[in-house]
């Protein structure tokens, strides 16, 4: 009777363990084929355009629960690193010092109005970004800085690199607004429709 029940409790884990590694492959195949890509290029005036933000617009219905941990904003080399943010509405942004020097981070912008004051090397300065628009940074003490946070209200965005491209991972399936931002050309925005089988490209030409 022991070696029978041994021989059917081997069995039962055997099956446990195969049942629980083909529930693991079904949960992953699931996850990874739940949304789907849009990419694209930016270009104004026939030219590739860098540090465009590509996001989708407010979906309707749709509420996006803020970031656990902050972005950053750092200051390096009397320099906003990086030149442009995007960030979900919500979420935190550190303004770390890396600079010896001192640096003081303010916006005038309607989106976001602040004024951290002036602060040395090591220091950081935090803030939380609740409502969409952009928000220009700029510094008391290096007229010569500055940079831009553009506040979204989804986790579907981009930056476009140095060629113009961007893409979006992990949309999912439906009809969505695009826009694109730039700090020195005209916002335009596009109908796309995203499926789970085939790539949406979007390609935006923007004016000055």
């Amino acid at each position: 009777m022991r070696f029978l029940r041994f021989n059917f409790d081997k069995k039962y884990n055997i099956m446990k363990l195969e049942f629980q590694i083909i529930l693991f492959i079904l949960l992953t195949y699931c996850s990874f084929g739940a949304g789907g890509e849009i990419k694209g290029t930016v270009k104004v005036n026939g030219d590739a355009l860098s540090d465009a933000v590509v996001y989708i617009e407010k979906i309707e219905g749709k509420t996006f629960s803020s970031p656990s941990q902050p972005a950053i904003m750092d200051q390096k080399d009397l320099t906003f690193v990086p030149h442009v943010l995007p960030v979900l509405v919500g979420t935190t942004v550190n303004f770390p010092n890396s600079d010896i020097t001192r640096h003081s981070v303010f916006s005038p912008s309607q989106t976001k109005k602040f004024d951290f004051g002036t602060y040395s090397q090591g220091s950081i300065k935090s803030i939380v970004f609740d409502r969409p628009g952009p928000v220009s940074l700029l510094c008391h003490v290096h007229p010569e800085m500055s940079a831009f946070i553009v506040v979204v209200e989804t986790p579907y965005f981009a930056v476009t690199n140095e060629y113009g491209n961007y893409k979006i991972s992990n949309v999912p399936a439906g009809k969505y607004r695009l826009t694109v931002w730039h700090e020195w050309a005209k916002p335009k925005t596009q109908q796309v429709n995203v499926n789970e089988k085939q790539d949406a490209t979007v390609n935006f030409s923007l004016e000055e």
